[in-house]
């Protein structure tokens, strides 16, 4: 096998690593399981009385708002981010420097009929600019059950949507702090109005690997790459 050969079967194994990496799991993450209520005491029922403890599920005057662990709430996310960062740099330096010719008893002193005078110059000019934008945009809904109940009654929120299609697999995660008061009466809440908001979405597939840059080509436009 000569080195051409030796190149190409490198190349083509790093290739095949890198396509069975892109490729991705086939199924949901572990984490951001939902939680599930406490259960409730066993309650020995009441011989001939018609309320009985311990049913649940009523609420004469309560409404429906997730409020407890284990109940679920929709969070419609609305996100909007735009990030634009403009710099510019000049800078420029000049030097001269002139040496005289020395004179002896008068006379300049000379070198093969040369005098010695001489005169060093030097400058240099140095202009960068650098351009960078960003934004983003995610829609839609995801339904989170509440995780914990702090002190304060503000609500811990976690969970996960995964979406797996013909074209690739698309997942999303959240999980935050939720205030009551911030939940609407169809217990849904806007996602600008989760605290210590953390959410993710990814996806993977073909359509995600024909937005994927190559690994030959962030290798010659890495930091590492000496051109």
């Amino acid at each position: 096998m000569n080195a051409v050969s030796k190149w190409l079967f490198l190349l083509g194994f790093v290739a095949l690593l890198t396509a069975c990496a892109a490729s991705g799991p086939t199924t949901p993450p572990e984490g951001f399981a939902a939680t599930l209520p406490p259960p409730a005491a066993a309650n020995p029922p009441t011989p001939g009385a018609i309320y009985r403890t311990g049913t649940g599920g009523l609420f004469l005057f309560q409404d429906q708002k997730a409020r407890n662990v284990g109940d679920i709430l929709t969070i419609n996310l609305a996100e909007r981010t735009q990030a634009t960062t403009t710099s510019s740099t000049n800078a420029s330096k000049e030097t001269g420097v002139s040496v005289a010719s020395p004179t002896l008893f008068g006379a300049p002193v000379t070198v093969g009929g040369r005098t010695l005078d001489s005169e060093l110059s030097s400058s240099s000019e140095f202009a960068g600019k650098g351009d960078s934008s960003q934004s983003n945009r995610l829609d839609g809904s995801i339904t989170v059950t509440v995780a914990e109940r702090l002190p304060n009654g503000y609500l811990v929120v976690r969970g996960q949507k995964w979406i797996r299609l013909n074209q690739g697999n698309e997942h999303i995660q959240i999980q935050g702090i939720v205030r009551p008061a911030d939940i609407n009466p169809d217990n849904t809440v806007s996602s600008l109005r989760v605290a210590d908001a953390q959410i993710a979405y990814s996806g993977r597939g073909s359509l995600a690997q024909a937005n994927a840059q190559g690994w030959l080509s962030r290798f010659f436009q890495s930091a590492g790459f000496p051109m």
